[in-house]
């Protein structure tokens, strides 16, 4: 018994543009295990095929669509849903409820589906009134038209309840288990120095303004590390230049890809801070608890859900609050290791990719209308 699973919504597999990405790398594989044909679609020039990690036997197919950034995601989606329609797989995985729209398409068909809803995209500053006015249509027909709706936190259920009055399935994301790493050679001047670490993409509800302009303050008395940009050049990334030019005791690496060299930098920081402010459970937050990074999180219901049981520090979107939490980490090394320990802990038994993968091989198996078991059985 071979039965076909779709999965609609990411840049491909394998890929690492976001947390999307970061769980079909798990799932994929994982479905595989158990007896699935999987395939996933993806976009042109958008997938490591180098990757030591790829497994041969996901199947990777990409269809055209429109790079524009408020088109890409509904272009791209549908051409994945047609091409989902001629191969009628047993049911599909459906990545963002911008997708929801062509849900209808996918129920004409027959095809039972399984959506991931994301975060509130249509609460981030930095879409305008338009994406904004698509992405809550997205989320109203998928509230609609799909079979199973997935959220990646109690938080995120909740407004769903409120909102759409709907139900699902919480699955968070995981997070990878590390070793001990040292830190990278271009960033040895750090050993033995509690140093100040965000990592964040350069948007406005990442409270990254913010942040730049505690980073002046903390910058006095330790040394601050900025991972990340905006991807695209702007006001962010030339404020966090400008302040590296400035001062030698920040250092702004812009996009980290070596998944070492940033695990290194969540290990080794004193003070990790992170200020996402909108969606549920951040696939960033949960790999830097993997890494035992001591944190200070904007105060947000998602961001308490996720590091809930710790002593991690909460501000609000406020410069000093910031710097004066991160500093009165930075100079506290029994805070710093008490919180390294508990977000470890907490990672360990809340978020980890073996749950998440099992969580959705269940779904998935359900929604095909089949028994998990009888999947595994024939895998064996």
């Amino acid at each position: 018994m071979t039965k076909h699973v779709a999965i609609i919504g990411t840049r491909g597999y394998p890929s690492y543009y976001g947390g999307f990405e970061t769980a079909v790398r798990h799932v994929a594989p994982h479905l595989a295990d158990e007896g699935w044909d999987v395939t996933v679609y993806g976009r042109p020039g958008q997938e490591r095929l180098e990757d030591p990690t790829l497994d041969e036997r996901v199947t990777r197919r990409t269809t055209r669509g429109l790079e524009s950034k408020s088109l890409s995601t509904l272009s791209y989606g549908l051409t994945a849903v047609l091409d989902t329609i001629r191969r009628r797989p047993d049911v599909a995985l459906v990545m963002n409820c911008a997708n929801g729209f062509w849900l209808p398409l996918l129920k004409l068909a027959g095809i039972p589906t399984v959506v991931n809803v994301d975060g509130i995209e249509w609460q981030r500053a930095k879409w305008g009134r338009l994406a904004r006015f698509v992405f809550k249509s997205g989320a109203r027909f998928t509230a609609r038209y799909a079979d199973r709706l997935v959220f990646d936190a109690d938080a995120i259920g909740d407004y769903w309840r409120r909102e759409f009055d709907e139900t699902g399935v919480m699955i968070p994301y995981g997070g990878t288990e590390t070793v001990d790493l040292p830190l990278h050679a271009a960033d040895a001047h750090l050993e033995d120095t509690p140093f100040a670490l965000v990592v964040a993409r350069f948007v406005p509800e990442n409270t990254v303004p913010e942040f730049l302009v505690a980073a002046e303050r903390i910058a006095a008395r330790h040394p601050v590390v900025i991972v990340g940009s905006t991807g695209y050049g702007g006001e962010l990334d030339d404020w966090a230049k400008a302040l590296a030019d400035a001062d030698p005791n920040v250092h702004w690496l812009g996009h980290v890809s070596d998944d070492d060299r940033l695990f290194a930098l969540w290990q080794h920081a004193g003070a990790y801070f992170h200020g996402h402010s909108v969606g549920g459970t951040n696939p960033a937050l949960v790999q830097a608890m993997h890494c035992g990074a001591p944190t200070v999180a904007r105060d947000t219901v998602y961001n308490r859900e996720v590091l809930a049981g710790t002593s991690a520090r909460f501000v609000q979107p406020d410069p000093d609050a910031i710097a004066d939490n991160v500093i009165a980490m930075l100079e506290d090394p029994h805070e710093q290791l008490v919180i390294r320990n508990q977000v470890l802990d907490r990672a360990r038994t809340a978020y980890t990719w073996i749950d998440v993968c099992d969580a959705y091989a269940a779904v998935i198996s359900d929604e095909a209308g089949i028994e998990r078991e009888q999947m595994q059985e024939v895998a064996r």
